[in-house]
């Protein structure tokens, strides 16, 4: 009876070696055979620029006779694509959140009453705002303050929204369809109180669309609203 080990034992034994690694002689790739031609570019060269001529007369032929495609509203096929802003606006949704404003009133003044509801709600903590009191005999002193300093910090903001939705008053909007432009200075993009009041929505109105009853209208139910009524 033989007592030799089954031929599966063994190779379970048997200590794994990696093969041995062949080594051939490198291919000599011969060199292509470059004609004069080649050589000196011409005849690609030609070939580029005569791409690069009849683009440019189809291109102009369509500006001078007023046929360039839109390429916002018409499709891509063919002839110029670009925008030439800032003459050339892509227009943006009507939700877009552009550039901050600040509403007015009827007499000019603002909207605002320094509640520092948009400043707590602003997840970026871009807004700074100073309460400040009206003068003595102004009838909205005593109960209603409006902002002494409105401050934007552009690049802090991530344009979410949110001082929109918390402004009880509606005196601060997104509607200006505006972008921030590319300045070359952190100041430029601090946008204070003067300056967003100066903007306007895109109808170029200052107004707001959610008016408001203000004091002293007839149809305002604040501090001298009667209560024999109710």
């Amino acid at each position: 009876m033989s007592t030799t080990a089954p031929e599966s034992e063994l190779s379970q034994n048997k200590p794994w070696t990696k093969r041995a690694v062949r080594y051939d002689e490198p291919a000599v790739i011969p060199r292509p055979k470059r004609t004069a031609g080649v050589q000196t570019y011409i005849p690609a060269w030609a070939k580029g620029t005569g791409i690069t001529m009849k683009n440019f007369f189809v291109n102009f032929k369509e500006r001078l006779l007023g046929q360039k495609r839109d390429p916002v509203l018409e499709n891509y096929d063919g002839g110029i694509t670009t925008l030439e802003y800032p003459e050339e606006k892509r227009p943006y949704p009507e939700r877009f959140r552009g550039l901050h404003r600040l509403t007015v009133r009827d007499d000019g003044s603002m909207r605002c009453v320094a509640c520092l509801c948009c400043s707590t709600a602003c997840p970026a903590q871009c807004i700074h705002i100073v309460p400040g009191e009206y003068p003595e005999g102004d009838p909205r002193r005593g109960y209603e303050k409006y902002p002494t300093e409105f401050v934007i910090d552009e690049l802090r903001c991530i344009f979410c929204g949110f001082c929109v939705e918390a402004c009880p008053c509606d005196a601060i909007r997104m509607d200006t369809g505006m972008h921030p432009v590319p300045y070359d200075s952190r100041d430029q993009f601090i946008y204070r109180r003067d300056l967003m009041m100066g903007f306007t929505d895109r109808d170029g109105s200052r107004r707001s669309e959610n008016e408001r009853h203000e004091p002293g209208d007839p149809s305002h139910p604040g501090v001298t609203r009667k209560h024999d009524k109710h």
